[in-house]
């Protein structure tokens, strides 16, 4: 059986280093991502030949995510079939990106049933896009950005050692509104995000936030995923604000993502009102994952 363990701050050089090999535009592929969801999604990881390889969930719903290195992929999707066996649970490979399900293929002919789930698909926009809004289909984002601005008394600031307790207060106020103690997965959101907070400088999180009236109304915390491509991994922003999600969109977008072609706004995990948010901005790209079952 592979010795899975914790994700820790220790470990990211190693797996960092085996990320940016890969350059996977996926949010599955973030060492940020994996350490603030280890508690919530059960996320370990072993190395095994060289393979960043990822293991999450509990009981028969685990499951294992496209490992991530340099060599020869079949020894290491053998041995996590394995590793399955001996954990008398499914094997499960997810997080499959299209360019890699031919050599999953081409490796097993005929072994796995190989299908994306459209929940899972990462959202792409043009960085210059985000930034302009322009065009007729944008015209209401630019519409609600106008309504913000008609108070002129907001301003942006990039999250520092001085400022992050407020966005942390705001984070509270904004869970007390959606009841955060009474909704399983926006608890185990809420524990990303502390995470994420607590160890805000140590991961090297790039954030902003927006001040109405001296008032921090929203925040945004990503970092750079590949040479080309940001990801925003938390966006929260008061929803009686009109304006205010647009607004501190557009804003980090222009003072902290200019120097990548791709903003990757992630998943929608099939949640309806999300996937209408992430649709309104018209994404360029869907990056599709496809899971891996035994037949």
């Amino acid at each position: 059986m592979i010795t899975f363990k914790e994700v820790e701050l220790s470990d990211r050089d190693w797996i960092n280093h085996r990320l940016k090999q890969a350059q996977y535009k996926s949010c599955d592929f973030s060492f940020v991502n994996n350490f603030i969801w280890r508690y919530s999604n059960h996320i370990e990881f072993a190395d095994v030949n060289g393979f960043y390889c990822l293991k999450s969930g509990v009981g028969e719903e685990q499951y294992y995510t496209y490992p991530v290195g340099e060599g020869d992929i079949k020894p290491v999707i053998e041995a996590l079939m394995e590793d399955a066996k001996e954990r008398n649970i499914p094997f499960r490979l997810r997080g499959i990106v299209e360019n890699e399900v031919s050599k999953v293929e081409e490796a097993f002919p005929g072994l796995f049933n190989i299908e994306s789930s459209r929940d899972e698909s990462d959202y792409l926009y043009k960085t210059e896009r985000l930034t302009t809004l322009a065009g007729k289909k944008l015209h209401g984002k630019r519409n609600h950005i106008a309504r913000f601005k008609d108070n002129p008394d907001w301003q942006y600031e990039d999250i520092t050692r001085e400022n992050i307790e407020e966005c942390k207060e705001m984070n509270a106020k904004w869970c007390s509104l959606y009841d955060c103690d009474e909704d399983e997965s926006l608890q185990l959101e809420a524990c990303a995000v502390a995470l994420a907070f607590k160890n805000f400088f140590e991961l090297n999180l790039i954030g902003g936030l927006i001040r109405r009236d001296g008032e921090v109304i929203a925040y945004t915390i990503g970092e750079p995923l590949t040479d080309d491509t940001f990801v925003v991994h938390i966006e929260k922003a008061f929803p009686n604000i009109q304006g205010a999600y647009p607004m501190i969109n557009q804003q980090f977008v222009i003072h902290n993502c200019q120097d990548f072609e791709y903003v990757n706004r992630e998943e929608d995990m099939g949640e309806e009102g999300l996937r209408k948010a992430k649709l309104s901005y018209y994404p360029d790209l869907l990056i599709d994952k496809y899971t891996a079952v035994l037949k």
